[in-house]
């Protein structure tokens, strides 16, 4: 187990600059992490050190050093130590549209208990669970992705591609959500984009993508909120441009997907940036 430096007990949080929808991060937490939320990315990490214990589809699971946390989208989970050094840990947030390009309309892998042991998913996860500081290739992390979406349907038992449910009018909708998020979008504008109605769009979004046609329009609306708070730009004015009624919208979103409210994720992030950059300085 990799001992935790007694010298940095404080909460930080680093994180890369995201690749073609893959976010990285890398943390360290004393004690309650985040609250419940849910998000409508696949989150795949490892505990580095210490015990990372977390509330996942009605039990409390623990993720030790050696093993994989594989999150399902969409699902309820928060996050705290499991003992009283903290824990230390690494994630991937994966949406679930890069690795249907892969599965080819499958159903998504799902993981029992949220944490394995296989170490087929340890190697998959290798490359791209890699120090924060080192950069990925586009190539090399799309690589690691296909490897990654076969070794999860290998070890869930994935079934065969459905034979009923219209994946390519889902892959519509995913676009036109992507296209309009800064914009006010209703259920009637997506089903005459899409010419699907909403009741069996909204299914087989689910199905292919983890997560509602709402909640998937709602993360891209806080992705570009982040991408904005990281620019220095003043919180109301990321609501409004992102897409939301107001800050207050925003903020109530941004806790229920991330379990931690805007601003203390804005102060975490710098604090760990600043700490870093002198760290390098001394070096």
């Amino acid at each position: 187990m990799n001992p935790i430096d007694p010298q940095h007990r404080n909460d930080w949080l680093l994180r890369a600059e995201p690749v073609e929808g893959v976010e990285r991060i890398e943390a360290f937490f004393q004690a309650k992490a985040y609250a419940m939320h849910r998000h409508d990315t696949y989150a795949i990490g490892r505990t580095l050190a210490g015990v990372q214990s977390f509330n996942y589809r009605r039990s409390t699971t623990h993720s030790l050093p050696g093993q994989t946390m594989v999150l399902h989208p969409d699902e309820p989970h928060d996050g705290h130590a499991g003992t009283g050094e903290g824990f230390r840990y690494r994630m991937i947030y994966v949406q679930p549209a890069l690795f249907q390009e892969v599965l080819g309309g499958r159903a998504l892998p799902f993981i029992e208990g949220g944490v394995t042991g296989d170490p087929r998913l340890w190697a998959a996860t290798d490359a791209l669970l890699q120090q924060i500081s080192q950069g990925l290739d586009p190539f090399e992390q799309g690589d690691a992705l296909a490897e990654l979406a076969h070794a999860l349907a290998a070890v869930a038992g994935t079934a065969p591609a459905r034979s009923t449910g219209d994946f390519a009018s889902v892959r519509r909708a995913r676009e036109y959500l992507d296209a309009q998020c800064h914009q006010a979008v209703s259920l009637e504008s997506l089903e005459l984009a899409v010419g699907r109605d909403r009741w069996s769009l909204s299914r087989d979004f689910r199905v292919f993508y983890g997560t509602s046609p709402y909640r998937y329009l709602t993360q891209r609306r806080l992705d570009a909120a982040r991408a904005m708070m990281l620019r220095g730009v003043a919180l109301a004015q990321v609501a409004a441009s992102a897409g939301f009624t107001d800050q207050s919208h925003m903020t109530r979103h941004f806790t229920k997907t991330f379990g931690i409210a805007p601003a203390r994720w804005l102060r975490i992030l710098n604090g760990a940036r600043a700490t870093e950059i002198l760290r390098n300085t001394a070096a």
